[in-house]
């Protein structure tokens, strides 16, 4: 297959490959009938970044609401539109229906058109909130809301990292921004930061669900007082509060303030912060309530800013034990679910944990707020589960081993800062400054007769965008159906798709080739048979899910290197280059730099290694070494400061024990029992998986006889 280069990395992307829409179609020449289309193999799907940061070239904010064409079809007026300026109509190019243009755009002509029928507004942002015809509203925008819930079951040491990286995301915080606390571990503590004299706790039981309407009444926000109602349970050690005490101060500012107003009282705070003090048996793991805590979180938000852009931040240490949302017993020797239990049905907790967190998802949709998770334990701690609470608000997810690694720390820090390393955060899709936007894209593709003109067809192919959606496609099939088949599917998707579109003599494999449109797509899925979205025995459903919420999230270009990672060869003889993402790029004298995305390694050669360690690079006459040495670390900086999460970094030696996480992800083109002759000072992968190149002469033989 001489088209597609035995592990070839792809060729470097364009500045924007996404475009000013940040909408990329796996075919940009679409088949007329559902049969042509199904004969394509690769779905008709486009990939769309609603919530990405606006190019800075792109138009000024429309200061007026969006014009939509008559019910039930509600489209837009957009670029596409045909008009009639002398009646005042447009023609909608969705549904053909007449519209007639309202009075405030009275002064439209040929020569005074409107910026959203404009050719290059393709995408354009309209503030909402003003009457028709004027410009938005001038009030000041509601404030960013913070409500940050800390898990404090866990060792000294990790919330000593804890409470650092709270310190630092307080101090990035703009001075409006409202924040909130509240910390669990055996128990549910929410702060009353409005009452500075004393501190001021309200404590919840970790033991059962408590609805939203009772954590109210135990509030004082709601029905406060109502018969029957338990007392609310007393705090041991510290000053006491009653559920059924009388509020001192109303509404919002007792929970949630500006930081301008409470920063000294936060920071006191997270300076008497200690570990849960509940005593942990013997063979037992920490009594953690990590479901009532989110419900209370949930709960505040609803009642004191419903339908305003707020987030609950949860910082997690381990597996929930008590109350909703259990993910495991009490019990060590009970282990945490596994792929092998969920498939056979063997995980108790699982599905009853899911409805609960499927529950809670409703409520914050509703209530239009965000939840983000940073899991920072050896363990797992339920993001299998709260999968679809995350996923449904648009939250942010980070995974890492430790509060006090890289992942957690400049991750974290990466939500509060400003300027070029601002993530640009929505909440409830509201602007980062406070605006209620809507974001309006309208794209245009041509149709193609898929029988007769197969050649547009391939023309229109973008072949990363489709590696993409089949990853998103098989892990949604994974997740949903039992006995679901990844790898066969792919095989046969992949033979039937080069069978159609691949140029050869029937039955002669030597005669196959394939377009440039095509010819990485086999590459895609030989990387994505071997890739974590697959093959999942060798991680924990929580990492699983990690991995397929964040590539359900990012650009095709970022999911690209999920599916397959980049390799960058630093050396003496040539300047930093890409090369094969195979086991014989390996040599002895050679850094390597991958980026897998979720990691980022660097990997030296052993006579590299061997001379850093005799120290050369220390010396004057061997400045040339140091600069070789520091060229991967300065490249890993650049791709680590462009991604959120932040990726792992990993420095390791040839036949080092960290060596592992390169060669997981090279084609096994030399392994422990091939013949091949293996260059000195390369390497050899222990593996039984056939390389690319065995895989395509199977793809080739078995194409060709369709």
């Amino acid at each position: 297959m001489s088209a597609a280069d035995p592990s070839a990395a792809p060729p470097a992307a364009a500045a924007d490959p996404d475009g000013p829409d940040a909408v990329r179609l796996t075919w940009n020449a679409w088949p007329r009938s559902k049969v042509e289309a199904s004969r394509c193999v690769v779905p008709l799907a486009a990939t769309v970044s609603p919530a990405r940061v606006q190019d800075p070239s792109a138009p000024a904010p429309l200061p007026y609401p969006p014009l939509r064409c008559k019910p039930p079809c509600s489209a837009l007026l957009n670029p596409f539109a045909r008009v009639d300026f002398a009646a005042k109509i447009w023609i909608c190019p969705l549904c053909f229906s007449r519209n007639h243009f309202p009075p405030h755009y009275a002064a439209i002509s040929e020569s005074n058109v409107p910026a959203e029928l404009f050719p290059q507004c393709s995408t354009v942002e309209y503030i909402v909130g003003g009457a028709p015809g004027a410009p938005a509203a001038a009030g000041a925008p509601p404030p960013p809301v913070f409500l940050f819930v800390i898990d404090t079951c866990v060792i000294e040491e990790e919330l000593e990292y804890v409470k650092m990286a709270m310190r630092k995301a307080v101090a990035l915080l703009p001075e409006h921004a409202l924040v909130g606390l509240v910390t669990f571990g055996t128990q549910v503590h929410l702060h009353e930061l409005g009452f500075s004299d004393l501190s001021k706790i309200y404590v919840f039981r970790g033991t059962k669900e408590i609805s939203k309407e009772q954590i109210l009444d135990q509030l004082g926000l709601a029905g406060a007082g109502r018969p029957g109602f338990p007392k609310m349970p007393q705090q041991p050690g510290g000053p006491q509060v009653n559920g059924m005490h009388p509020a001192t101060t109303a509404g919002v500012n007792r929970f949630l303030l500006p930081v301008s107003e409470c920063e000294c009282t936060l920071s006191t705070l997270l300076d008497e912060l200690q570990p849960d003090q509940w005593p942990v048996e013997a063979g037992h793991r920490a009594i953690r309530c990590t479901g009532v805590a989110l419900s209370v979180a949930a709960g505040l938000l609803g009642a004191c800013m419903p339908g305003t852009g707020a987030r609950i931040i949860a910082l997690l240490g381990g597996p929930c034990t008590e109350g909703p949302g259990v993910i495991v017993s009490k019990d060590l020797s009970e282990p945490v679910r596994s792929h092998k239990d969920l498939d056979k049905d063997a995980a108790p907790h699982f599905q009853k944990a899911v409805k609960f967190y499927d529950g809670l998802a409703k409520q914050l949709v509703s209530q239009g707020h965000v939840l983000d998770v940073f899991a920072s334990a050896l363990d797992q701690v339920g993001l299998a589960e709260m999968k679809v609470a995350i996923e449904r608000t648009g939250g942010l997810v980070v995974l890492s081993e430790s509060f006090g690694h890289s992942v957690f720390k400049d991750s974290f820090k990466r939500i509060f800062e400003g300027g070029e390393q601002s993530l640009g955060l929505s909440f409830n899709y509201q602007h980062p400054e406070g605006q209620m936007r809507i974001r309006v894209t309208t794209i245009c593709r041509k149709w193609v007769d898929g029988s007769t003109n197969t050649e547009e067809l391939i023309e229109g192919f973008d072949q990363e965008t489709a590696a993409v959606v089949l990853a998103r496609y098989i892990s949604l099939k994974m997740e949903m159906e039992e006995e679901f088949d990844a790898t066969r599917w792919l095989d046969r998707s992949l033979i039937r798709l080069c069978s159609r579109f691949g140029d050869y003599r029937k039955d002669d494999p030597s005669s196959f080739s394939l377009h440039s449109n095509f010819s990485l797509f086999p590459q895609f899925m030989f990387n994505l048979r071997r890739s974590q979205f697959v093959q999942v025995f060798n991680n924990s459903p929580d990492e699983t899910a990690y991995f397929r919420m964040l590539l359900n999230r990012e650009t095709v270009t970022n999911s690209v290197a999920m599916i397959q990672p980049s390799l960058i060869s630093f050396s003496f003889d040539s300047p930093p280059s890409p090369v094969f993402l195979d086991v014989a790029s390996i040599a002895a004298d050679r850094i390597l730099l991958l980026d897998a995305y979720f990691s980022v390694v660097i990997f030296h050669g052993m006579t590299i290694a061997q001379w850093r360690n005799m120290g050369y690079q220390n010396q004057p006459e061997h400045e040339q070494f140091a600069q070789l040495l520091q060229a991967p670390h300065e490249e890993a900086q650049m791709i680590i400061k462009g991604r959120f999460p932040v990726p792992r970094l990993v420095v390791c030696d040839q036949h080092g024990s960290q060596a592992r996480f390169l060669l997981a992800k090279l084609n096994p083109s030399a392994t422990y029992n091939s013949a091949q002759d293996v260059a000195p000072g390369s390497d050899i992968i222990f593996t039984d998986d056939v390389s690319f190149q065995v895989f395509c002469e199977h793809l080739q033989r078995l194409a060709v006889q369709s």
